[in-house]
């Protein structure tokens, strides 16, 4: 798990497609959906990174709709910058991997070169950019990947992260096209959509944010959840998908996940070649607290968990 010296570009192992994406254009996509911020103060010196004109930043409680009034309680909690400017979409606010749960991920996926899949507003890339020589952060949202990019400037971390506006079984695919790619990638941190209001809904275009709402405090009081409801596909397909890039994962998953569906995940595929003699690996699973509220599990494989450094 060595230190990797010039590190190249994403062009050498994707497809244009993937490259170079045209921030203007995506800039005034999201310009078309979202109301102009207010006026304020940041600490953003490229203005290639601004994207204070796609969200507005919140500095009151009463600007705040009330749907977001509990999240906004809890901003700092976060982004620690936020009132440097830190930017949220409505998803972002109720998705965002708390600061210093993200933190404490990164410290754990210390490597070269670190893929963030699901990337959303930034939180955990962020930290990773922090711990790792190299952040390959993708999603799908044009307005979300501007906003990672805005508080990654924030933050003084944007030049070590590679923002990519493609879906991860598109990228994954493509990766694994490759016979020979030039950069490893050595961990992946899968934190997927847990099944938001438009994955639960029959009209996923019609859910009003009390709905999803309503939807968290289902997730969090549910008796189990199974990983059939991750998206964009189940949970375990994501999974084995992933590890054909690396062994190395960190899977971000609601605190009440049913863990007989994580163990399951270490067994070997039928295709999957077992030295004889070799121990069976072994998966760390980490509560992740904040306060007396337990708010996620990361579920530790490969070299990632403790006392299993060695097969990194």
């Amino acid at each position: 798990m060595g230190k990797k010296p010039n590190l190249t570009g994403l062009s050498r192992f994707l497809p244009q497609d993937f490259l170079n994406p045209n921030t203007t254009s995506l800039s005034e996509k999201s310009q078309n959906q979202s109301e102009p911020a207010k006026k304020r103060k940041t600490v953003i010196h490229d203005p290639r990174y601004d994207a204070t004109a796609l969200v507005p930043h919140y500095t009151t409680a009463h600007e705040v709709p009330e749907n977001l009034q509990k999240y906004f309680s809890q901003r700092k909690r976060y982004f620690s910058l936020y009132d440097q400017g830190c930017l949220l979409d409505e998803e972002g606010w109720y998705s965002v991997t708390p600061e210093n749960i993200a933190v404490q991920i990164a410290d754990r996926c210390r490597c070269d070169t670190i893929l963030d899949p699901f990337c959303g507003v930034g939180g955990n890339a962020i930290a990773f950019a922090k711990t790792c020589e190299h952040v390959i952060a993708l999603d799908i949202s044009p307005t979300r990947l501007a906003l990672a990019r805005h508080n990654a400037a924030i933050y003084g971390v944007a030049d070590r992260i590679e923002f990519i506006l493609a879906d991860y079984i598109s990228f994954a695919n493509a990766y694994l096209s490759r016979p020979h790619p030039m950069r490893k990638i050595d961990v992946v941190f899968l934190s997927p959509p847990w099944g938001g209001p438009g994955y639960i809904s029959p009209s996923e275009n019609h859910v009003s944010a009390d709905d999803n709402a309503n939807f968290q405090d289902e997730l969090e009081t549910h008796s189990q959840y199974s990983l059939s409801r991750i998206q964009p596909i189940h949970g375990a397909d994501l999974f084995r998908l992933t590890k054909r890039i690396s062994d190395n994962i960190a899977y971000f998953l609601p605190r009440n996940t049913d863990l007989n569906e994580i163990s399951v995940l270490g067994l070997p595929e039928k295709d999957e070649s077992v030295a004889p003699g070799n121990k069976s690996r072994m998966i760390e699973v980490e509560e992740e607290w904040m306060g007396l509220k337990l708010k996620a599990l990361t579920c530790y494989f490969g070299g990632l968990v403790a006392g299993q450094e060695h097969v990194f």
